[in-house]
């Protein structure tokens, strides 16, 4: 016997890197406001605890998928219209999932430099277009991309790095201009330093410094308002403007 009168969810979210520490505080916020929600992600194990607590906060219902996203991208089509059926819709999908690396390994390791450009833009931006696909059919739906405020401008420090997620920052506001008035949205949003284990290895604290809780609500609000490029937090849009107005001949002597 079905149940007539089971409220509906909220939204029908798709959360693409799902096991990292901002994924996870994005799919909290979801699952307290009831939303059905699929989570992609490599592990297997850490998906389905995941959704044990996603439920317990009040999900209507967790999916789940493992893959390796970037292996999966040339079927990124394929697998969005499976998770669409199996959540009974899209509203939103969030593209969090991305890998760091440094920018020391890869000026000298090829495959180092290949990781960070096919997990930051080059397979990502497959699984953007076939959700934008997805969108513009049902002429609704927001696609939240995480870029980065290193793709502002480049640095000695990261500028693999910031290449690819300002790379997927421009994709997604090329998508944002390609979408308007299907009454779909792409929205492409740039966090600064985040207290993540992606993070480990840099010296944290001070007021630069967001949490993962922190740039999960701007992600939230993000996919419901606001325009194409958003900074996380919004101070960052100011400080990436200063750093990019700064000439190149005193740019070049600092060590950012």
């Amino acid at each position: 016997m079905t149940n007539d009168n089971k409220k509906a969810p909220s939204n029908r979210v798709v959360i693409l890197g799902a096991l990292s520490a901002i994924a996870i505080a994005t799919a909290r916020i979801y699952a307290k406001e009831g939303a059905a929600i699929m989570l992609v992600a490599r592990n297997p194990e850490r998906l389905n605890a995941l959704a044990a607590d996603l439920r317990a906060r009040g999900a209507a219902q967790v999916e789940t998928a493992a893959m390796d996203l970037e292996a999966a991208a040339n079927e990124a089509a394929k697998h969005m219209a499976d998770w669409k059926t199996r959540l009974g819709g899209i509203s939103h999908v969030h593209v969090i999932y991305g890998y760091l690396g440094t920018q020391e390994k890869a000026s000298s390791d090829p495959a180092e430099l290949t990781r960070i450009t096919s997990s930051n833009y080059t397979t990502a931006i497959h699984w953007c277009e076939a959700t934008a696909n997805i969108f513009r059919a049902q002429k609704s739906g927001s696609l939240v991309v995480v870029s980065s405020v290193a793709g502002d401008r480049g640095r000695q420090s990261n500028y693999a790095y910031g290449a690819a997620k300002g790379a997927i920052a421009l994709y997604t506001q090329g998508l944002a201009h390609s979408l308007a008035g299907t009454g779909a949205r792409a929205v492409a949003v740039k966090p600064g330093f985040v207290d993540t284990p992606m993070t480990d290895g840099m010296k944290k604290g001070g007021a630069m410094w967001a949490s993962p809780e922190k740039v999960a609500a701007i992600l939230r609000r993000a996919a419901d308002k606001g325009g194409p490029i958003q900074y996380a937090p919004g101070r960052w849009r100011l400080v990436m403007t200063i750093i990019r107005s700064v000439p190149s001949p005193i740019f070049h002597k600092t060590k950012l």
